[in-house]
């Protein structure tokens, strides 16, 4: 891991256990090897501090994206051309598809590379903090549903965890938070940053549950999740596409 200010008193005790335990981030070890054709990607993890706590950016990608349709996810992309990769791609992309302004981002560390065999990625992790929130909009809608500020302590309750099965036959970790289901690649990495930060707790892995359909939001999985007007009503941290106009905003601007 690189750029570690693991040490530094003014970030969030969570944060500098993640930093100090980033080189061993216990999912890296179930990772293949990559291939020789693997594209350089990079996503960001940005943690803030949200009405209701320390809380992590999140993404829903469109429903008519040809890969990863419907799936919740951090920001992030392939490496274009002219990219300070990983963390210029990072950021460039948080910026396209959450309005994130790069600016606003303060770069922790870049975490161990990841292969994600199935899409033959290669991920580079950036780990950022948001010194001053601002607003959070929905990008281009025709990549992006929605945006949302996953309060940490939501990620961490074992009532919103349990596991998802696939039916190509893959069970991992998976969260139900935000009217969303967060699973794979995303699901596993959250599963072992709460671990590295000393936020996980005890849940319980033998509810395995099948892979909703795609795009669905707020299956019926008792104890997940909350109904919409609730969860809106309880926060602005979640920003769906407006109808019309420029997208909705999640943060009041200061």
């Amino acid at each position: 891991m690189t750029g570690t200010p693991a040490a530094d008193p003014a970030l969030p005790g969570y944060l500098r256990r993640l930093l100090a335990a980033g080189d061993d981030l216990p999912l890296r070890h179930r990772m293949p090897r990559p291939t020789a054709t693997a594209r350089r990607s990079a996503v960001l993890i940005l943690f803030g501090e949200g009405p209701r706590g320390a809380d992590v950016l999140l993404i829903e990608k469109s429903a008519h994206l040809r890969t990863h349709a419907g799936q919740p996810a951090f920001p992030g992309g392939g490496a274009d051309p002219g990219d300070d990769y990983p963390v210029g791609t990072a950021l460039r992309e948080a910026e396209e598809e959450a309005g994130i302004d790069p600016d606003g981002v303060r770069v922790l560390a870049t975490l161990p590379e990841l292969f994600l065999g199935p899409s033959d990625n290669l991920v580079v992790p950036v780990v950022g903090w948001w010194d001053d929130p601002r607003e959070v909009t929905v990008g281009d809608p025709r990549e992006v549903a929605r945006v949302a500020r996953v309060p940490l302590a939501d990620l961490a309750d074992p009532a919103n965890r349990f596991r998802i099965r696939h039916p190509s036959g893959y069970v991992g970790p998976a969260f139900g938070v935000a009217g969303m289901v967060v699973w794979g690649f995303t699901g596993g990495l959250l599963d072992a940053i709460l671990e590295a930060a000393g936020l996980a707790r005890p849940w319980d892995p033998a509810d395995v549950r099948p892979l909703p359909a795609l795009g669905a939001r707020r299956p019926q999985l008792p104890g997940t999740l909350d109904p919409v007007e609730d969860e809106d009503a309880a926060a602005p941290t979640v920003a769906d596409p407006a109808a019309d106009g420029p997208p909705a905003s999640t943060v009041p601007p200061r």
